[in-house]
């Protein structure tokens, strides 16, 4: 993991432009590389106010940007945040994702001392809820018509992961 800069703007227009990743996201594929600009501008300005930490995946040998991790609705208060995840489809299934987010939730717990780490998912995606699942979340509800994403009504999933039932494999 590592902070994403203007270099990696065309990286996440990769990733973030694909029909396949975008699938059950939240929100449709970006259209054009300045939509990418503004992307990589906006996680620049989260990160540096503190209210969302959003951090690169890049591959070791290459430094190549090939997904993302996020920390959002960050509440110290309450010691809580949600998680959002991408990766570009042709590295899906090679374990980055798990390893991305193992790294994630330690810094979560260990570092910003939250207590409690939520995520939401599509039901359709199973890769997703086997990730959450394999890493010790544990499903607390179904929410129906959650998202409305180009035209269709998308249920969600959700899931929490508490800092006492973490266990680091």
């Amino acid at each position: 993991m590592r902070w994403i800069s203007e270099d990696d703007i065309d990286a996440l227009y990769d990733v973030f432009s694909d029909p396949k990743v975008m699938r059950y996201w939240s929100s449709g594929p970006l259209a054009d590389r300045e939509a990418a600009a503004a992307m990589q501008r906006e996680i620049a300005d989260g990160n540096r106010s503190g209210l969302r930490w959003k951090w690169g995946l890049a591959l070791r040998d290459t430094n190549t940007l090939i997904g993302t991790v996020t920390l959002f609705n960050l509440s110290l208060d309450n010691g809580r945040a949600e998680i959002g995840y991408a990766m570009g489809s042709r590295y899906w299934g090679q374990g980055y994702m798990n390893e991305a987010l193992t790294a994630m939730i330690v810094h979560a717990f260990d570092v910003f001392n939250l207590r409690r780490l939520e995520a939401d998912v599509d039901p359709r995606n199973a890769s997703s809820v086997r990730t959450l699942e394999r890493l010790g979340f544990q499903r607390e509800g179904f929410l129906r018509e959650r998202w409305h994403v180009g035209g269709e009504l998308q249920d969600a999933l959700f899931y929490g992961l508490l800092r006492r039932e973490w266990n680091r494999g």
